[in-house]
């Protein structure tokens, strides 16, 4: 199973994060979240789309395994910039805890014009 998932209903997209226990921002969540938004905006169908994660937490931090190797692309601000440049809206749907990385993908990538 894939760390991040795409399915749409009606013109909604649905962007799920399942990265247990606690949806860590792993290299596969983040290239998954990019990935994601790719598809979104090349969907003329899609109108607005919605981040979600699976289980009792919303993004919880980092994925420690990654701490003290080289970062690999795309880094976490690099996803934060594309959520702000996609062409569609995104929301966060936060639940449960939001700590470190979880609150900076919501916070950052909302429109600050």
């Amino acid at each position: 199973m894939s760390t991040v998932s795409l399915s749409t209903e009606n013109d909604i997209a649905i962007i799920t994060i399942d990265n247990p226990p606690i949806n860590a921002t792993s290299h596969a969540v983040r290239q998954g979240i990019v990935t994601a938004l790719d598809q979104i905006d090349a969907d003329p169908a899609i109108k607005v789309a919605v981040l979600i994660c699976a289980g009792k937490t919303f993004i919880a931090g980092a994925d420690v395994s990654e701490f003290g190797k080289p970062p690999m692309d795309p880094i976490l601000p690099d996803v934060i910039k594309r959520l702000e440049t996609t062409l569609k809206p995104v929301i966060a749907a936060i639940h449960g805890h939001a700590l470190g990385g979880g609150l900076e993908v919501p916070w950052l990538s909302l429109p600050h014009r």
